[in-house]
C-alpha cells in the first residue's frame, strides 16, 4: 500500500484545526489566527521538526514511519479509529487484508437462518447489503438483489429522499455524519486506488451536495454500535439497539438489531414476523 499524500495532508490539517490549545495545555492568546493548533505546536508535541511537519501538510513530505505516526496521533489527540486512519493514509496497512469481497461465507449465511427472532444482515465495508434474514427484510426492506449502487445504504441515504422517510427527521443529520465517517475509514482501509471505493465516492460527491460537504470535513469513525428508530408503516415506531460485529478482515460486518431493555420492541417485532415481509426502508445500519 502506498502513501496517499493529498489525503494525509488534508486529514492532518483538519485534525489540527479540531484540537483546541487548552486540550494540550497551551494558552490560546488573543493574537492566535487559527482556532486549533499551529503547525509548529503540533511538531513540538510530536517531537519532530516544524519543517518536516509542514511538508507533510503540503503533501510533499516523505513517508512517515509508524513511530512518527503514533507520535502525531498522540499530539493531535486522535481516537483509535482516527489513529488507524492516519496510518492507512500514510501507507501502513494493518496486518489483516481484505479477503471477503461481496461473497458471504456459508457460516454467516447459516447464522442468519438461525436467528429468526432477531433482525440481522451482512453489510460490505462500503455499505452494500449482502444478505438479510427474513425479519431484517421485513423491518428494513430487501435490497440484496439490487445491483451496483442500488443496494448500497449510503448511496440510497444521500441519493433517494424516500429512503429517509422511515427515520425521524431530527436524526437525519446524525445518520448522515455516521455514514460518511464510516465510509471514510473503509476507503482508507482499501487504499486510494481501489476502484469500487473511488467509484462510489465520486458518484456520491457528484450526486449529493450534502455528502460532498460532509466528506470535506474528513471525519472518520468505524460504526460499531448505536441506537436507532425505524417508523414502520405496519407496526409503528420500532426502537433498536444495533450491534456491529466486524470480521477480522473488516470488509464484511454482521449487524444485529435487538430490542432495547424496557422497550416494547420485542412485541412489535413479533407482530412483524406474523404480518410477513414488507418492502420498506433503506437498510440504515
Amino acid at each position: 500500500m502506498t502513501i496517499d499524500r493529498r489525503e494525509l495532508a488534508d486529514f492532518l490539517r483538519r485534525s489540527r484545526d479540531r484540537v483546541r490549545p487548552s486540550d494540550v495545555g497551551l494558552t490560546a492568546g488573543s493574537r492566535r489566527r487559527t482556532p486549533g493548533l499551529r503547525r509548529e505546536e503540533v511538531a513540538q508535541l510530536a517531537g519532530m521538526s516544524a519543517d518536516y511537519y509542514m511538508r507533510l501538510e503540503q503533501a510533499r513530505g516523505p513517508q512517515p514511519s509508524p513511530q512518527m505516526l503514533s507520535a502525531l496521533a498522540r499530539a493531535l489527540r486522535l481516537s483509535d479509529d482516527e489513529r488507524d486512519h492516519l496510518h492507512l493514509l500514510a501507507g501502513h496497512r494493518p496486518p489483516a487484508g481484505r479477503v471477503g469481497g461481496d461473497r458471504v461465507g456459508a457460516g454467516l449465511l447459516h447464522l442468519l437462518d438461525q436467528l429468526p427472532g432477531t433482525a440481522a444482515q451482512v453489510l460490505g465495508d462500503l455499505g452494500d447489503v449482502l444478505a438479510q434474514n427474513d425479519l431484517a427484510r421485513s423491518l428494513l426492506g430487501g435490497v440484496c438483489t439490487v445491483s451496483e449502487h442500488g443496494r448500497n445504504v449510503i448511496w440510497r441515504w444521500f441519493a433517494d429522499p424516500a429512503a429517509r422517510e422511515a427515520y425521524p427527521a431530527d436524526e437525519h443529520d446524525h445518520y448522515s455524519r455516521l455514514h460518511v465517517a464510516d465510509l471514510r475509514a473503509a476507503v482508507a482501509r482499501r487504499g486510494a486506488a481501489d476502484p469500487a471505493a473511488s467509484r462510489l465516492v465520486d458518484r456520491l460527491r457528484q450526486g449529493s451536495e450534502e455528502f460532498a460537504a460532509l466528506w470535506e470535513l474528513h471525519e472518520v469513525a468505524v460504526r460499531r454500535r448505536s441506537r436507532m428508530r425505524v417508523v414502520h408503516p405496519l407496526v409503528g415506531p420500532v426502537d433498536l439497539d444495533c450491534q456491529v460485529l466486524l470480521a477480522q478482515e473488516e470488509d464484511q460486518r454482521l449487524v444485529l438489531f435487538t430490542p432495547p431493555p424496557g422497550s416494547d420492541t420485542a412485541d412489535r417485532l413479533a407482530l412483524l414476523r406474523v404480518v410477513g415481509t414488507e418492502r420498506f426502508g433503506s437498510g440504515v445500519r
